[in-house]
């Protein structure tokens, strides 16, 4: 039964991803909302969902490596696996709000909480851990981007229009059959994910795997596949602002949102060897800027997805060799 729900877990990503698409792009153009926006919400919000849940039950139950590999290694594979495979697909351009907004947004959320995970400034502890005080920080800052992206929709659309929107055909659906959509295609995608999520977990467990290595490679990817089916489809239908705008927001959301929440149900101990991983990330986000910058004009050509590629299946060998 579970590889039976692994394959439907499956079928269920990929077709909640396209509609999920497909009523966030139709209600960005009757509203005359930027799908960039829409990404950075809506949609980070549909697919973040299964690392939500994963992350809810791993700290419900005490298991602090699996919450944090999950959140670390998701984005990860969010920078370095999705935008690498989407990119391939398409080369992915990129607007001036997200390299000097958005991804130092993440970036800056990234060394947050390896600030706060490092310091224990609010606590006394034996070693390091995320607090429910680190959580109740993590969950402000997470409050002020989403008042920033509210401003943003509000004072900037003309600078933020999709410039693809007029190369890209994006069916206009009734609003209700729109919201359907949205609904329904995050709802696919969160049972989908789970059901991935879980078989893949007891695959991985018959192996004998660590807890640590299981968050930041099986769970981490498994969680992450509603974030690379969506871009992959979006980038496919030239809605590249819905691709990358999805994985910059997913990021942000996995940090500040998910992690916050977590270490507000239970404090999370915090392994020093997971700073390799925060730097990992951190790594990612710099290729990206690295990308951005590279060229005549911003964006993510299809060598430097498979440089991401390339980095992201080094940094999985370096994995299995730590164990």
């Amino acid at each position: 039964m579970t590889y039976i729900l692994f394959a439907i877990g499956f079928v269920l990503l990929i077709k909640g991803a396209d509609y999920l698409v497909d009523g966030a792009s139709s209600i960005a153009k009757k509203n005359k909302i930027p799908t960039l926006i829409i990404g950075l919400t809506i949609v980070s919000f549909g697919t973040s969902m299964p690392e939500l849940i994963v992350n809810i039950l791993a700290s419900s139950d005490g298991s602090s490596e699996l919450a944090i590999g999950n959140i670390l290694g998701s984005n990860i594979a969010n920078v370095l696996l999705i935008l690498g495979v989407a990119s391939v697909i398409k080369p992915l351009p990129i607007q001036r709000s997200i390299y000097f907004t958005e991804i130092p947004i993440s970036l800056v959320a990234t060394l947050l909480v390896g600030f706060l995970a490092n310091a224990n400034l609010f606590v006394e502890v034996k070693g390091l851990t995320l607090s429910r005080v680190d959580g109740s920080i993590l969950l402000l800052f997470f409050a002020l981007f989403m008042f920033y992206i509210y401003v943003v929709s509000k004072t900037n659309k003309s600078k933020l229009e999709n410039t693809s929107d007029s190369e890209s055909e994006i069916n206009s659906l009734p609003t209700s059959k729109s919201i359907l959509f949205v609904v329904g295609g995050s709802i696919a995608l969160f049972v989908g994910g789970k059901w991935v999520v879980d078989g893949a977990f007891e695959i991985a467990l018959a192996f004998g795997l660590s807890e640590t290595f299981i968050g930041l490679t099986v769970v981490a990817i498994g969680t992450s596949l509603p974030e690379l089916v969506t871009s992959a489809i979006a980038a496919k239908k030239g809605q590249a602002d819905m691709a990358v705008g999805n994985v910059i927001g997913s990021n942000i959301f996995n940090l500040l949102w998910i992690l916050g929440l977590s270490s507000i149900i239970r404090p999370l101990p915090f392994d020093v060897i997971s700073n390799t991983d925060i730097l990992m990330v951190i790594t990612a986000s710099t290729l990206l800027i690295f990308a951005v910058i590279v060229g005549k004009r911003p964006r993510i050509d299809r060598w430097e997805g498979v440089l991401f590629l390339i980095v992201y299946f080094s940094y999985l060998t370096y994995l299995v060799l730590r164990g």
